[in-house]
């Protein structure tokens, strides 16, 4: 049995795992950078290890540091969240070398699904090796790592080898690796959508799936809105989506929580990559199947066997990501002080920001997630919107005009939306209220 706990990463997710943490009755420790030595995920754990320095690579990317301060503060396992070192084979072997149990799937499968081209090749799916004109658009993808990184939509010929550079050059200065590959670009305006399947598979032989998610509302390949289940999906693509995720589970002898992705275009399903990882949406598969992620992560990591079948899904549910950035000034960044976060109404409010805290230049700009969970989607969306709309929020600009002028959109309520819906939509949604 885990009785102390140590999350690799800060933040929200930080939090969020605490907090979980406490109803299990599982001691906490806290990892920080001298930037976060006030933050709130080390205000809340029940105790703290400081890693030196700011940026992080300095930090919550040493993975030597962070083992140390497991094995230091008496951590019996380690947690990595999202993001940092969650994907990262050599960090998840350092922490059980250390003796320590790793709340994730086996190294292998982390190796395994880390790089995508080799994960397509798992999948029966080959990338562009010739690229032609009639192959236009494409996407050039970076092999590791993910949020937008590395990626490059290339609509001539011309510029395919200057976007390859470039794409070469800021993968490998975010992963340490410069393997990029070349696939159809199926989003944006090619009407595609992003859909992904939670997995959740035990060292028993059971592998879950709960249920899909929606996350076509993004900026820089990034997600802004997702929701669960994904709308409109017709029996049998979901049916077949399942099983792929099964499939791509089953392929690497997976264990505990992960997510495969997938991009839906004129009715099929094109496999993307598996995250071997919690993901940030992970909140509205929690909503519609009644559980909590993390605990089952425990559980698993644990030894404990799954039951034979998931629970079942009810109602619908919408989660909208809270940042501080600026969508009229190409989504700029905001630093600053939050003086005033408050969201009322029956929603979950997921943070790493309490008032008063300060808002840096080193982290990702997100400043909560807020989950709404109705009956139906319309009513999910409603309720998350007028949540936000009545929300405080006092001190950097927000993307929260955005998010409910999005929620309320025709498109969006009406289930037609794509990946390339901010790129058409954008600057209807950022322009300024008439009062």
């Amino acid at each position: 049995m885990i009785s102390t706990l140590l999350v690799a990463n800060r933040g929200e997710i930080a939090c969020r795992v605490f907090r979980t943490c406490g109803e299990l009755g599982i001691r906490t420790v806290a990892v920080h950078s001298d930037a976060d030595e006030d933050a709130l995920h080390t205000r809340v754990a029940d105790a703290a290890v400081r890693l030196p320095g700011a940026t992080p690579a300095e930090t919550y990317l040493r993975g030597d540091l962070i083992v140390k301060a497991a094995v230091a503060a008496g951590a019996d396992a380690v947690h990595p969240g999202y993001g940092f070192l969650s994907e990262n084979a050599g960090f998840a072997r350092a922490v059980q070398d250390a003796g320590l149990v790793w709340i994730g799937p086996p190294p292998e499968a982390i190796e395994a699904m880390a790089s995508k081209t080799r994960a397509k090749e798992l999948m029966g799916v080959r990338p562009l090796r010739d690229v032609t004109e009639a192959d236009l658009p494409v996407l050039v993808k970076a092999a590791a790592g993910g949020g937008g990184r590395g990626m490059r939509i290339v609509r001539r010929l011309a510029d395919l080898d200057g976007e390859l550079a470039a794409a070469r050059a800021e993968a490998a200065s975010a992963f340490g690796d410069g393997e990029v590959f070349v696939e159809r670009y199926l989003g944006g305006d090619a009407g595609g959508r992003h859909v992904e399947v939670q997995v959740l598979a035990d060292a028993h032989g059971t592998v879950w799936t709960l249920g899909t998610r929606d996350c076509s509302l993004q900026r820089r390949h990034q997600k802004v809105v997702e929701e669960a289940p994904a709308p409109g999906l017709p029996a049998e693509l979901e049916r077949e989506l399942r099983e792929l995720a099964v499939r791509a589970a089953r392929a690497v002898d997976y264990t505990g929580a992960g997510t495969v992705e997938f991009l839906v275009a004129g009715g099929r399903a094109h496999f993307l990559e598996m995250n071997t990882r919690l993901q940030v949406e992970h909140p509205v598969t929690e909503a519609v199947f009644g559980i909590d992620l993390v605990a089952l992560q425990i559980r698993v990591a644990e030894g404990h066997a799954l039951d034979a079948d998931p629970p079942h899904a009810r109602g619908h549910a919408v989660e909208a990501r809270l940042y501080a950035e600026d969508p009229a000034r190409d989504w700029a960044p905001q630093t600053g002080t939050l003086h005033r976060l408050a969201v009322p109404g029956e929603v979950r409010l997921d943070t790493g920001y309490a008032d008063g805290d300060t808002i840096g230049v080193h982290y990702d700009p997100m400043l909560a997630k807020v989950v709404a969970h109705a009956p139906t989607r319309a009513e999910a969306l409603r309720k998350l919107a007028g949540a936000l709309e009545r929300a405080a929020v006092h001190g950097p600009v927000t993307n929260r005009d955005l998010l409910v002028r999005s929620l309320r959109h025709q498109e969006f309520a009406d289930g037609r939306m794509d990946t390339g819906f901010y790129d058409r939509h954008l600057a209807e949604l950022t322009e300024p209220a008439p009062d």
